[in-house]
């Protein structure tokens, strides 16, 4: 029985490793190094940005992702700079995913309309299992439950690996497409199987494709008074699976609604609601994913919000650029 325990957790692990991909969040525009390193510097401002995920949370075990960016735009030098950083935990703390990476982009502006974005990301990710979690059959006594010493448990096992992504972002003041690619050299995340190369214990590369436009329902000289409908599109694949999300938000002074629907290659997967409010320097977001496929027998959608700080910095001597060519704000 205890061996049987033991194997059958090590397949667990196992498959959760072979099949790895990384977290997704619904409000991948209010994270936008997590979702293309080429995002750092285009906003021409310092910006901070926090998003929070519950996935599923129906269910006790529920997916947790934590996201935290910053970055920030150096004008004399035509550079951005961002840092990343991801933690993500699965099944009651079993499962623990953490990354941290360091963003370079460089802009160029083509001319005075438009502008592309270069950038590369590296990092590392470390995930971890905790067995002093899991409850084995030599830990439980008929009367008081799960109370004994076990002989199989291992403490804490984790791995630490690095890990590098490229991205490339075109963009004007209304409008921007681009694209990126994550886990460029498919680290090996395995944790028994360090020195065996297959591609079954490896993290495949997540390939994102993305755009949106600012389209301006109203005429009028006031930035703060106009309407603005933002269709927005985005596509991801990492191995076999994919994911797109389609859809719009609207803004109008200091709110902001939205809907997307959301298409994975297996079946139609959520209807995502939005609404968000924007201060001088601050934005809120919130967001719920309500699940329409058949996995909404069985689970509650998905909550998350997002907070960003942005500050504009000061105009600095000897330093030219086009102020007006900054990319949408998403």
């Amino acid at each position: 029985m205890k061996k049987f325990a033991t194997t059958f957790i090590l397949f667990c692990v196992g498959m959760v490793t072979a099949f790895a991909q990384d977290p997704q969040l619904s409000q991948y525009y209010a994270s936008p190094l997590y979702t293309n390193p080429a995002m750092a510097g285009a906003s021409r401002k310092n910006r901070l940005s926090m998003n929070g995920r519950s996935q599923y949370t129906a269910l006790n075990n529920n997916y947790k992702t934590a996201v935290v960016g910053f970055d920030a735009y150096l004008g004399k030098v035509k550079s951005g700079l961002g840092l990343v950083s991801m933690y993500d935990i699965a099944g009651d703390g079993f499962l623990t995913t953490t990354s941290i990476s360091g963003i370079y982009s460089y802009n160029l502006e083509i001319n005075r309309d438009w502008a592309f974005n270069a950038a590369i990301q590296g990092g590392i990710i470390q995930r971890r299992y905790d067995f002093s979690k899991f409850v084995f059959e030599d830990m439980i006594d008929p009367a008081r439950g799960s109370v004994l010493p076990t002989a199989e448990a291992k403490g804490l096992e984790q791995i630490t690996v690095p890990n590098f992504s490229t991205g490339f972002l075109l963009y004007n003041s209304r409008m921007f497409f681009g694209g990126a690619i994550h886990n460029i050299m498919e680290p090996n995340m395995s944790f028994y199987y360090r020195d065996k190369d297959d591609q079954a214990l490896k993290l495949p590369r997540r390939y994102t494709v993305h755009g949106g436009v600012n389209l301006y329902l109203n005429k009028t000289r006031y930035e703060e008074n106009r309407v603005i409908l933002s269709p927005n599109i985005l596509f991801m694949q990492q191995k076999e699976f994919y994911q797109m999300n389609l859809g719009f938000y609207v803004k109008q002074k200091s709110l902001t609604i939205g809907t997307w629907f959301r298409q994975t290659s297996n079946n139609a997967d959520a209807a995502i609601f939005l609404i968000g409010m924007r201060f001088p320097s601050v934005k809120i977001g919130y967001s719920y994913d309500a699940i329409i496929s058949k996995a909404k027998t069985a689970t509650v959608g998905s909550h998350e919000i997002s907070l960003s700080f942005e500050l504009k910095p000061k105009a600095k001597q000897g330093v030219r650029y086009n102020k007006k060519l900054v990319c949408p704000e998403l």
